[in-house]
């Protein structure tokens, strides 16, 4: 396993227990003490783990409340449809992303390009690339702030995404179902949703499978909104073909 992958793990360790010690990621990955320190110490340069004496935990920023329980929550798959959406962005891009778990793993393998331009209403996100050597231009967006998500939403978010035109909207989602298609449950994230989907040139979702077959409260787009869909379970046989059918790439990780 190489640094980068290794260290990956070792956060999506940290965040399924949110605290772990040394002897424990020693153990589990069957690496060295002096390797998981040393790949402690880098990670807590970026922010990505707050190092303690023999081990590490989240950050105070993800640490607590709904919004760590949801980074937690089906790590694996999530950590893995990251891996496969980064494939679908190129050096010297403007992206677009909203806020979400899933997109915060994104963020983390997308810091690993260069030369990108990234505009998002995640504090969170924002801090995962600022902090990253590659140097990549961050643009967090103004508007009223939500201290669970680290989020801003409202009409100054909206207004302000309506300045930048992007190569690539990647956005997390609530729900999807064949009749509406994509979904939130909080009217002001479906708003910069849309506004996001506005001003790109392609839509990028993430979804576990968790999202499949739902109802939330509130439209972001219809399915022939989407370019690329990326999740990570083989689809039903009436989704993959209402996709299909709506132009949309499917992308299934492996």
């Amino acid at each position: 396993m190489n640094p980068t992958d290794r260290q990956t793990e070792i956060v999506n360790i940290i965040r399924q227990r949110n605290r772990v010690a040394v002897d424990e990621l020693a153990k589990k990955l069957q690496i060295s003490k002096e390797t998981i320190r040393r790949d402690l110490t880098e990670l807590a340069k970026t922010g990505k783990v707050q190092k303690f004496h023999g081990g590490a935990s989240m950050p105070m920023m993800t640490g607590e409340g709904p919004f760590c329980d949801r980074m937690s929550d089906n790590a694996p798959a999530k950590a893995s449809i990251a891996t496969e959406a980064i494939k679908l962005i190129s050096p010297g891009e403007t992206v677009l992303i909203d806020t979400g778990s899933t997109t915060v793993y994104f963020a983390e393998k997308l810091a690993e390009l260069f030369n990108l331009t990234v505009v998002t209403n995640s504090a969170e996100i924002a801090k995962v690339i600022s902090l990253a050597p590659t140097k990549n231009k961050t643009f967090l967006l103004g508007g009223e702030f939500n201290a669970d998500n680290r989020q801003t939403v409202g009409s100054m978010a909206v207004s302000q995404i309506r300045s930048f035109r992007a190569h690539h909207a990647v956005l997390t989602i609530g729900a999807l179902d064949l009749r509406t298609g994509i979904m939130d449950f909080c009217i002001e994230e479906a708003q910069v949703a849309r506004a996001m989907i506005e001003q790109s040139e392609s839509v990028t979702i993430l979804a576990d499978n968790s999202k499949f077959g739902k109802i939330a409260s509130f439209e972001v787009c219809s399915l022939d909104k989407i370019t690329n869909l990326v999740c990570d379970q083989t689809l039903l046989t009436n989704y993959q073909d209402a996709l299909t059918e709506a132009g949309v790439n499917v992308c299934i990780v492996e």
